[in-house]
């Protein structure tokens, strides 16, 4: 990379979140590739995103979609060559694009070379690399740890007479992050894709890496009280399971190897509901992770209250720490869809989410489809793939509704492919297409183009702190480094904002007007102002 590039790039940057088996396909199998990724890269670097990630593309029996693992070091032949992947980096540096991959580090795939070796009895080379533990008396697993895809989180392998650790899939063992050579080999599978070139990684549920030694029970819930969640993992207080201490010596170690090469990032996906912007904030200070990013914000909450809170609260709690915010990606319901209900035309929803989300003090990632104004594909149980809808059906429908082809086009596979894809492409998604969109100058499409256009042009928005104004009802106002007010309504119904400051010029505005000190705030509505 070159030497002119700021170390310090990803502060404040927009991440476009590809997910590849659902973005391109190249070679009309029905299944996105690498290949079909390049292809599209003039498109990604015309929306003016800083950086790409792509979900796991490493070699995979695909029990979890690639979030489990048999090679670290190689692409998975549904996705292509190491080939195609170099040409793929090649391209998107020339196009002036970061690229962060996805890190699954705290299991791998019940295929892993490394886990076959280790179930074959106690004393193999690999016997103390994955978490194994003896039955309690009764022939009962070691302690009452759940499985986030349903059941108890151990499974029994007969051949050691043990039982070994699985936080999600059977399929998914994993690791015994205690072992300081499996720190080590994990560490080398990271150099080898920073000596392919990337610029950074995406680590896959951060704080799962250490479990607790003593193998201690987890706690009930005590928000749960005589609630049953429909994920009854939902209903303990992971308080040993993951989020150990541990965790933090790691990523220490994590970020000294990402420090010997020029101008790399981190951001951590923390799977907690119970201190998520604490820990945030915790692991992106002391020199751990560079970001971080939690589900508070990929959830139903649509208000001025949650949103103020979020961004005070981390930069309260870690003033030198880094969030990324995100409002969709593959395992949560898209935005526009979860939040519709506060809106009665999607599109306007569309646009207000994308200048809110730009506009909020930290980095930022967008997730493929959004910039479409995208919403949620509606499966029927039979055509889905994903394990946690089908363990879960009907409460919980899984995460194959994001998780569709992107819509380039409004043809019967929406351009994505020439034959049929590995999930179907419906109506309602055709509609939503790029090919559309792209000469509409009303379209949502061009106005991610225009907002991501404002915020380079306004660097107060990537790098400048956030002064809240207002945070009750459905108005929330925030100064951005002085320089910049931000006004929205979060809801349906007009209101006015009395603006008692020295900022008067509307610079970018939708359904608002600026009349003296008021601004008139129709239907998610929202301005920004200078003086």
């Amino acid at each position: 990379m070159s030497g002119s590039i700021s170390p310090e790039w990803w502060r404040g940057s927009v991440t476009y979140q590809i997910y590849p088996r659902s973005f391109m396909d190249s070679n009309n199998d029905g299944i996105g590739d690498i290949s079909g990724i390049t292809s599209r890269l003039e498109y990604l670097a015309d929306l003016g995103v800083d950086a790409i990630w792509l979900s796991p593309i490493f070699t995979s029996p695909m029990k979890d979609m690639g979030y489990d693992v048999s090679n670290y070091i190689d692409i998975d032949p549904s996705f292509g060559t190491l080939s195609d992947f170099d040409e793929m980096i090649a391209k998107a540096h020339q196009l002036g694009l970061k690229v962060i991959i996805d890190q699954v580090l705290s299991h791998t795939s019940d295929q892993h070379p490394y886990f076959l070796e280790s179930r074959q009895d106690q004393t193999n080379d690999k016997a103390d690399w994955y978490v194994w533990a003896d039955a309690k008396p009764d022939g009962s697993p070691p302690n009452n740890w759940l499985s986030i895809f349903g059941g108890i989180g151990w499974q029994w392998e007969p051949r050691r007479k043990q039982y070994y650790l699985h936080n999600f899939l059977r399929q998914q063992p994993d690791l015994n992050f205690h072992n300081p050579a499996v720190q080590e080999w994990i560490l080398s599978t990271v150099r080898f894709w920073l000596e392919r070139g990337v610029d950074g990684f995406r680590l896959d549920t951060v704080n799962f890496y250490f479990h607790d030694a003593l193998l201690r029970d987890d706690a009930a819930d005590f928000r749960q009280k005589s609630v049953v969640d429909w994920n009854p993992y939902h209903m303990q207080y992971h308080l040993f399971s993951k989020n150990q201490p541990e965790n933090l010596a790691f990523l220490k170690k994590f970020r000294a190897l990402l420090d010997e090469y020029e101008a790399t990032t981190s951001v951590g996906e923390v799977g907690e509901s119970h201190h998520p912007i604490e820990m945030m904030g915790e692991y992106t200070t002391n020199k751990r992770l560079h970001m971080a990013y939690s589900f508070e914000m990929l959830g139903h909450s649509f208000s001025p209250k949650h949103f103020s809170k979020q961004v005070t609260e981390f930069f309260r709690l870690a003033p030198n720490g880094w969030p990324c915010w995100a409002f969709s990606n593959h395992d949560v319901v898209r935005h526009v869809s979860r939040w519709q209900h506060h809106t009665q035309d999607s599109a306007v929803l569309a646009k207000q989410a994308c200048a809110l989300l730009l506009s909020l003090e930290g980095s930022v990632c967008l997730y493929q489809g959004e910039e479409l104004g995208q919403q949620e594909t509606d499966l029927n149980y039979d055509e889905l793939v994903d394990p946690q809808g089908i363990e879960f059906w009907p409460e919980d429908k899984g995460r194959d509704g994001c998780r569709t082809p992107m819509s380039w086009d409004n043809t019967p596979f929406s351009g994505f492919s020439s034959t049929t894809p590995w999930l179907p492409v419906k109506d309602n998604q055709r509609q939503r297409n790029v090919a559309d969109q792209d000469n509409d100058p009303e379209s949502v499409l061009n106005f991610y183009r225009d907002m991501l256009t404002f915020r380079k042009q306004n660097p107060v928005l990537r790098s400048g702190n956030s002064c809240f104004l207002s945070a009750e009802n459905s108005l929330l106002a925030y100064v951005r480094g002085d320089a910049l007010l931000c006004v929205f309504n979060l809801s349906h119904q007009p209101v006015t904002y009395q603006n008692t400051s020295e900022f008067t010029q509307c610079v970018k505005h939708q359904h608002a007007t600026v009349e003296a000190q008021n601004i008139l705030l129709k239907a998610n509505g929202f301005a920004f102002l200078i003086r």
